[in-house]
């Protein structure tokens, strides 16, 4: 099973940011592990559960449930959506969907989601370890689709 997989994202407890207090979601383990830098994996406490904040003007990224441990954009490899505005951050981490290119697919009337629904339905995605959400994109790319659509 994976995190495309409906029955992995339906039910997921979630905790208030220490930083923001907006509620975020569980992530799992394997997604810190693939995505910290090596100084911030480093810190990891195997034993927390960690949670993902999606609040575009907080810095943290994951805090643990207890609130006891944070990172930030900047112990991560990757450059997170959505706190990150830049046209070359990925939307869809797994099959490289940038903003930029979510744009253009939208200028040429191509539908970018179906052909990642596509790589979903073979089994292809690798969301809970590529996505710093740790969770499947479509959602984020189906929004960020509309938003352009309708701009």
């Amino acid at each position: 099973m994976d995190c495309c997989t409906p029955a992995n994202n339906a039910v997921t407890t979630k905790s208030e940011c220490p930083s923001c207090g907006e509620k975020g979601k569980n992530v799992q383990l394997i997604t810190l592990k693939s995505l910290l830098k090596a100084s911030a994996l480093e810190a990891i406490k195997p034993e927390n559960s960690y949670v993902f904040c999606s609040n575009p003007v907080c810095s943290i990224v994951y805090f643990s449930g207890n609130g006891s441990q944070t990172f930030v954009e900047n112990d991560l490899k990757v450059p997170v959506f959505p706190k990150k505005q830049g046209a070359d951050v990925p939307v869809c981490y797994c099959f490289d969907w940038t903003r930029e290119r979510l744009l253009q697919a939208v200028e040429a009337d191509q539908k970018p989601a179906d052909q990642i629904k596509a790589h979903v339905q073979a089994g292809r995605c690798g969301c809970e370890v590529n996505n710093p959400q740790g969770a499947c994109c479509l959602g984020n790319v189906n929004s960020l689709v509309r938003d352009l659509k309708e701009g």
